[in-house]
């Protein structure tokens, strides 16, 4: 099983990391929103291959038999390799190529909510809003953790879909 989960592991993470660094130079012009959009889009192509890595463990390592629960610690263990290589990923983007993409982001926040009429004291409160999280995001464990977060659960409900449908008993013994 190692060697098939780290296989499609790095895989899945590889297409996160490669979409990540590709999309990240045009924020601005892409804006947050499509953005978001883009990104949750690539993780469900990412974590495709939970699908073809559990099946490729079922059929080439358990003779095409698998139970739920195996299917299902595959995927998660092929999920946990996508994710840490996307923090990975992200942790040099952000401390080393964009430390301003906090501001950036707390930037584009609170014009969204000018944009839509809010009020001085809602926009004053998401501005302290986004001072804090500032703060808390230059922090590499807690911008590891939120990182890490983010396509954890796409990648766990690919997990549940694919050991649902990948799940094989064995056949019942002919009877004589």
């Amino acid at each position: 099983m190692k060697k098939t989960v780290l296989t499609f592991g790095l895989i899945s993470g590889g297409i996160l990391s490669v979409m990540m660094i590709g999309t990240l130079p045009f924020i601005k012009q892409i804006g947050f929103d499509k953005a978001e959009i883009i990104g949750y889009t690539t993780m469900v192509l990412a974590f495709l291959m939970i699908y073809f890595g559990t099946r490729s463990y079922r059929d080439n390592t358990l003779g095409g038999i698998i139970s739920f629960g195996k299917a299902f610690a595959a995927g998660l263990l092929i999920t946990s390799i996508a994710c840490l290589m996307y923090v990975i990923t992200w942790e040099i983007i952000y401390f080393k190529f964009m430390p301003e993409f906090g501001n950036v982001y707390a930037d584009a926040a609170i014009q969204q909510l000018k944009n839509k009429g809010a009020t001085p004291d809602a926009i004053a409160k998401m501005t302290k809003e986004m001072q804090d999280f500032k703060t808390l995001y230059d922090n590499p464990f807690y911008n590891s953790a939120i990182t890490f977060l983010e396509p954890l659960p796409v990648g766990l409900a690919i997990t549940l879909i694919s050991s649902l449908i990948l799940k094989k008993k064995p056949a019942p013994p002919a009877s004589v």
